[in-house]
């Protein structure tokens, strides 16, 4: 019998960012994946940053996946960017290798393409606002049935990280996070709860940087290496938000998962983007998503740094 892996076919939705670059590297070192295109919106650095690296990103890893441009505001208002945590260029001042050119056609275009031309069902990873995935399915409802699942870096089931009821991705657009939990796909959440457990630390960027030479491996550790411990997080690391998200994919055996009801406030108080998680049912509300609640962080580590070290 055969154990050859059969490559789920995944698009990626960023804003490159810091912890974004991992979650490439990850996505593209490793055979259960097949990335058919990464598209781009504002969100960590504005537009006119993370479309470049994004780009840098995907030609340092020997990819010829297309990287799309999209959406450079949320369906209301616009992005605030987050400079303290990933610097002025989103990347926390490294300098990559510029890449090529974006491919032609706008992100949603390119999401509703694909999930017309493909022959089985397409995994959607969303590591930033929700935007471009909200415009693709809103904008032609029926592809849906084309989505195996939307797998999430998303909300918090309690304190935010943007604001005190927020989590920064949730945040920059709310109103497109409805959308998708509305969409009746399979949604998978990772939260600020679990992305906790998931911290860099210098400790663990030493062992990343023992494992090889590679561009690769040494460009992730160089951008985490520029990350502030997290004061929300007493000071112990910098949680390593996105890569858990396509880890979940890869390895769901180091997660533990419960099904649960979601709601987000499009209100425009101070508790806007707030994800309403109903982890024990107590509203008797339809369970619309599963949410990620705790991660193996030394095996999700070792499978980082393992397939990281794959890559030029």
């Amino acid at each position: 019998m055969s154990n050859q892996v059969v490559p789920k076919p995944v698009v990626i939705d960023c804003d490159p960012g810091t912890d974004d670059a991992v979650a490439l590297f990850l996505a593209l070192a490793s055979a259960e994946l097949s990335v058919l295109a990464i598209t781009v919106a504002g969100g960590n650095a504005g537009i006119e940053r993370t479309v470049p690296n994004a780009l840098a990103l995907t030609a340092l890893a020997g990819s010829a996946v297309p990287v799309h441009a999209g959406a450079n505001r949320p369906l209301l208002g616009w992005f605030i960017s987050e400079p303290d945590v990933h610097g002025d260029d989103g990347l926390g001042g490294v300098v990559l290798p510029p890449g090529g050119s974006p491919a032609p056609g706008l992100a949603a275009d390119a999401i509703r393409r694909i999930l017309r031309d493909t022959a089985e069902p397409v995994t959607l990873i969303g590591i930033g606002p929700a935007t471009n995935l909200a415009l693709a399915l809103t904008t032609e409802p029926a592809l849906t049935s084309r989505v195996e699942r939307i797998v999430l870096m998303s909300g918090a089931w309690a304190e935010g990280n943007v604001t005190p009821a927020a989590e920064f991705n949730a945040w920059s657009d709310p109103e497109a996070l409805a959308i998708l939990l509305a969409s009746g796909c399979q949604i998978v959440l990772a939260t600020l709860e679990l992305t906790a457990q998931a911290l860099m630390t210098p400790a663990r960027i030493a062992a990343w940087r023992g494992l090889g030479n590679g561009r690769c491996l040494q460009a992730a550790c160089d951008i985490q290496a520029t990350v502030a411990p997290s004061r929300r997080l007493a000071g112990l690391g910098a949680p390593l938000h996105d890569p858990c998200a396509v880890a979940w994919l890869i390895r769901p055996d180091l997660f533990t998962a419960r099904a649960c009801s979601v709601r987000i406030d499009l209100g425009p108080g101070p508790s806007r983007g707030r994800t309403l998680i109903d982890r024990w049912d107590r509203t008797g509300e339809p369970m619309n998503a599963l949410l990620l609640e705790t991660v193996a962080a030394d095996g999700f580590f070792d499978l980082l740094g393992q397939r990281l070290a794959l890559l030029p």
